[in-house]
C-alpha cells in the first residue's frame, strides 16, 4: 500500500466512511469574483465555479469539467431575510436557501428543493461545521477540520444525494454567512 492509499485510508477513517462522496470548496469563494475548481477527494477536478463578479448581482455558474453550465447561483434581496436561488441552466429555480435563525453558536438555514424534499442546515456555519438533513436523514457534513490548508472545507455528501446541488448549497451558504 502506497503513500496515497494510506492517506486516503486516514482520511475515511476520520470521516466516518460510508461510500459517501468527499470535495473540497475554498472558503468565500464568491467574493473572489474569479474561477475555482471544486476538487474531489483525489484532487481531479469535479466542477468549476464560474463567478461573475462584473454583475450587479453576485451571479456563480457551476459548470462541468466540459464548460457546461449545470446550476448558476444569484443573490435575491428580500425585505426581511436574505435568501439565494440556486437555478438550473434554463433558468429554473431548483432551490432556494433562506437564513432561518442566526445565534451566536448555531445557525440554521432551510431550504426548499423544488419537486425535492426539503433540507435543513444546522450548526456553526461561520466556521464551517454544520451538517444538511432531509429531515432524520443525514445529507451532507461540512467541515474545516478535514485539511489543514487555510481558507479550505470540506463536504462530504451521503450516496444518493444531488453533489452538485449540495455543492452549490454550500457555496451560497458561505456567500451568505461571509459578506
Amino acid at each position: 500500500m502506497g503513500f496515497r492509499e494510506r492517506r486516503q485510508d486516514r482520511r475515511e477513517e476520520r470521516r466516518g466512511g460510508g461510500g459517501a462522496v468527499h470535495y473540497r470548496m475554498r472558503e468565500r469563494l464568491v467574493s473572489i469574483g474569479d474561477d475555482f475548481w471544486i476538487e474531489d477527494d483525489d484532487g481531479r477536478r469535479a466542477y468549476k465555479v464560474d463567478g461573475k463578479a462584473l454583475r450587479i448581482r453576485q451571479t456563480l455558474n457551476f459548470d462541468d469539467p466540459n464548460g457546461n453550465t449545470l446550476l448558476k447561483i444569484q443573490e435575491r434581496k428580500l425585505r426581511v431575510r436574505d435568501t439565494m436561488e440556486i437555478e438550473d441552466a434554463d433558468g429554473h429555480t431548483v432551490a432556494t436557501v433562506k437564513k432561518a435563525l442566526l445565534t451566536p453558536l448555531r445557525d440554521r438555514m432551510s431550504v426548499s428543493v423544488e419537486g425535492g424534499q426539503d433540507l435543513d442546515v444546522k450548526g456553526n456555519i461561520v466556521d464551517h461545521e454544520y451538517s444538511i438533513k432531509a429531515g432524520d436523514t443525514s445529507a451532507a457534513e461540512v467541515s474545516k477540520r478535514w485539511f489543514r490548508v487555510a481558507d479550505t472545507y470540506g463536504v462530504e455528501i451521503a450516496p444518493g444525494q444531488n453533489e452538485i446541488l449540495i455543492l452549490a448549497i454550500t457555496a451560497v451558504i458561505d456567500s451568505m454567512t461571509h459578506d
